[in-house]
């Protein structure tokens, strides 16, 4: 799945120790080390699905010797009763597995079921989709990854892959054209080659950011439909623009209708539902 993403294993094995702690004792007591048996991944609400990969080095953390059949593939659409795959193994391991490799997956599908609905919404428009780096700690490698399967687009993924000056940079800085400065010769001065972007609050600050220059994209925050399409003429191309700020699913077609290049939407790490996931012993 993530193979360029080389702490993906550190994350999963702190999962399990977090839910382990000193052992299965439910499953220790009850069902003999030897006993084999099968069980199944099962849809229980229609959506995204996403995590499947997570899922199979959760199962290798626990026991590599549990075999996994897979029916389905990280974002393809799967419906109530649909099962995503089926596993053959030790059932006391399985079973110790089983509520770590469904958090993964019940959140990943979630998030790439709500990054489908956005991005259906303003197909056919010229706008992009992005999340934000509003994730649950640790687990921004899965939530991004789980967004782009639902068909929208990342981000940076921290802050140290692109230079956003946001509104509190700029009053720091004292203002905008003292942050683009600074900003430029810092880059220059360590040898970074990073993109800048600028958070504009109304449409005298998108000019000042015309005039002064220095930057690869203008952030639009909070403004109005309308209010967007005055300030994409004053940018007239020059920069990419990037909406955000009260967009939700009911004004998000408006938004894109405007022309604006990119929309961000913190909502798809970071406010939604859980995809319904059981993992069930087959009899």
């Amino acid at each position: 799945m993530m193979e360029e993403m080389n702490n993906v294993h550190q994350i999963i094995m702190a999962a399990l120790a977090e839910d382990i702690g000193n052992g299965d004792h439910s499953s220790l007591a009850c069902i003999d080390p030897t006993i084999q048996g099968e069980m199944r991944l099962l849809v229980k609400a229609d959506g995204i699905i996403a995590g499947i990969d997570v899922a199979r080095e959760v199962l290798h953390c626990v026991d590599p010797n549990i075999r996994m059949e897979q029916y389905k593939n990280d974002g393809d659409m799967v419906h109530k009763g649909d099962i995503v795959f089926t596993l053959k193994g030790s059932s006391q391991k399985m079973l110790t597995a089983e509520r770590t490799l469904l958090n993964f997956m019940q959140r990943m599908s979630g998030i790439a079921t709500a990054a489908h609905r956005y991005a259906e919404v303003v197909n056919g428009t010229k706008t992009t989709i992005l999340d934000t780096r509003k994730t649950t700690p640790n687990m921004r490698i899965f939530e991004k990854y789980a967004v782009k399967v639902g068909g929208c687009q990342n981000h940076r993924f921290g802050l140290f892959d692109m230079v956003m000056l946001k509104d509190n940079h700029i009053d720091f800085a004292g203002g905008i054209e003292q942050a683009i400065d600074k900003t430029k010769a810092y880059l220059a001065a360590n040898q970074l080659d990073l993109k800048i972007e600028i958070e504009t609050r109304n449409l005298a600050e998108v000019k000042r950011v015309m005039e002064h220059g220095g930057v690869n994209r203008i952030m639009l925050d909070n403004f109005k439909p309308e209010q967007i399409i005055e300030a994409l003429k004053v940018i007239d191309g020059k920069y990419e623009t990037e909406a955000s700020g009260n967009i939700t699913m009911d004004n998000l077609r408006e938004y894109a209708e405007t022309g604006v290049d990119f929309i961000s939407v913190g909502a798809l790490t970071h406010h939604i539902a859980s995809l319904d996931l059981s993992l069930k012993v087959i009899k």
